[in-house]
């Protein structure tokens, strides 16, 4: 199994939240530390005018962790957002989608929720002691 696939439409969003490109950075760049991910770069953040359909314009932006992806498409004029996290490493699957849906006011929610990769080939235990090993180097600097 490679891992959880969690992604989120949310509807009745805040405005100026899914507006605010300061705010949508702010969030993908605390989020992987709440919950229990790494960062391996800050945030991409972009804003888009809507091309054809300036109506569609909004926020997106993404942050490569070293456990995969987390990602967030906002529509402001239509208080919409959607959001996926995709992780080779586990984590509280719930509680992630709680946190996501209060920081950004949604009113309601459809949630999906898959493992993927169900044939990989996962060496985990390898990959935590290369970790583990990184950390302790970082700590001795």
């Amino acid at each position: 199994m490679y891992g959880p696939h969690l992604t989120l439409d949310m509807y009745g969003c805040e405005k100026e939240k899914l507006q605010s490109v300061n705010f949508i950075y702010e969030f993908l760049d605390a989020l992987p530390q709440k919950i229990g991910m790494r960062k391996i770069f800050p945030p991409y953040v972009i804003k888009y005018d809507g091309g054809e359909k300036p109506e569609d314009w909004g926020i997106s932006g993404i942050v490569l962790i070293a456990e995969s992806h987390i990602a967030i498409h906002t529509y402001p004029e239509k208080n919409y957002a959607s959001f996926d996290i995709f992780s080779c490493k586990d984590f509280d699957v719930d509680e992630t989608a709680r946190m996501v849906i209060k920081m950004l006011g949604a009113k309601t929610y459809e949630k999906n929720y898959t493992q993927r990769g169900k044939h990989f080939p996962k060496q985990l235990d390898r990959t935590q002691q290369i970790m583990a090993l990184q950390r302790i180097q970082k700590q001795k600097k």
